[in-house]
């Protein structure tokens, strides 16, 4: 998973993206494109691992990417998902934070920037057509669409069938992604500002990026302290990773072994002989059965021998569709 950080000048977004990595940059080398890998926190990898131990253990990953100052909406065009970052703090020289101008100044960027790829394709598609050459007619209906809705001022992802068209993926529009609206308050404030005009495909949620970016250079102990006395339930990098898992639509299913212990990250919804592909292409190919026992079940009995005693290992087959916590072991020939 790839979370892109954008933000007006002066809201913060790269005190965010060190308090979600825990990655602090001297001053005067921030100017190019940051890339950070942070593991996605899940005590479920934790317990197995643990329990098998393993001679490696590798939990999910998940990408931040904070582009530089130049071309910095194409730099972010191959994220998964876009992290937008609001000032909802003072500045001294600066007007106070309009957190609903700021969104939809930058709101503006992304549609006018996805309308100039739209119609160029378009009028392609339609000289094409006038020529006689034969196109996509599924593809020019849902790009009028897509120039339709862009022109008047909606963001893609308010419309799903078109945010998530395999037709139109490689175009990567930006206001079709799905999108976390993070509002950078002060130190003392802990609410989501009460704002009219989202179009209320995003999620929200309230960060406080200096308190959190002075968090992540602690040690556990000196966090422990520090949540507990600005009220705050779990970091910014849980709390941001657990929505964008929600807002993504995304679970976690686990293999283990001696050799190994690991999180895989898939769709929800997606079937056994897909998540098999996740792991290696060849399990897909040559793909039988998928041994399948919940996190849950395997605790409550202790052991796969004991859960086989208890009928709650399952063999299913490719149109299974895997559960959040799944631990899955695929039976395979090739």
């Amino acid at each position: 998973m790839k979370l892109g950080i954008i933000g007006l000048p002066g809201s913060g977004k790269t005190t965010v993206f060190e308090a979600l990595t825990q990655r602090v940059t001297h001053i005067g080398k921030k100017e190019g494109t940051r890339i950070s890998t942070s593991h996605v926190p899940d005590k479920r990898v934790g317990v197995l691992s643990r329990i098998f131990k393993p001679k490696k253990t590798i939990y999910a990953q998940v990408e931040y990417l904070l582009p530089g100052k130049q071309d910095f909406l194409n730099a972010v065009r191959e994220s998964d998902a876009l992290i937008h970052v609001i000032r909802n703090f003072k500045v001294y020289g600066l007007k106070g934070p309009d957190p609903y101008d700021h969104f939809r100044n930058l709101e503006q960027e992304l549609i006018i920037s996805d309308l100039v790829v739209a119609e160029k394709r378009l009028d392609r598609l339609t000289a094409e057509s006038k020529k006689g050459r034969k196109g996509s007619l599924e593809e020019l209906a849902l790009l009028t669409e897509c120039c339709k809705n862009l022109n008047d001022g909606f963001p893609l992802r308010n419309f799903p069938h078109i945010a998530n068209s395999p037709l139109l993926r490689g175009f990567a529009f930006l206001s079709a992604k799905p999108m976390l609206v993070l509002f950078n308050n002060e130190d003392d404030d802990e609410k989501i500002p009460h704002i009219k005009g989202l179009s209320g495909s995003e999620d929200c949620m309230v960060i406080r990026a200096k308190l959190e970016q002075e968090l992540a250079q602690m040690s556990p102990e000196e966090a422990a302290d520090f949540l507990s006395e600005f009220k705050i339930a779990s970091s910014a990098k849980d709390r941001v990773i657990s929505k964008s898992y929600a807002l993504m639509g995304l679970i976690s299913f686990f293999t283990v072994g001696d050799d190994e212990v690991r999180a895989w990250t898939i769709k929800k919804g997606t079937q056994a002989i897909d998540a098999a592909e996740v792991i290696h292409t060849d399990l897909k190919k040559g793909f039988i059965r998928a041994e399948v026992l919940s996190f849950d079940e395997f605790i409550a009995a202790g052991s796969f021998a004991e859960a086989r005693k208890r009928g709650t290992v399952r063999l299913e087959g490719k149109t299974y569709v895997v559960e959040d916590g799944d631990i899955i072991t695929i039976r395979f020939n090739v």
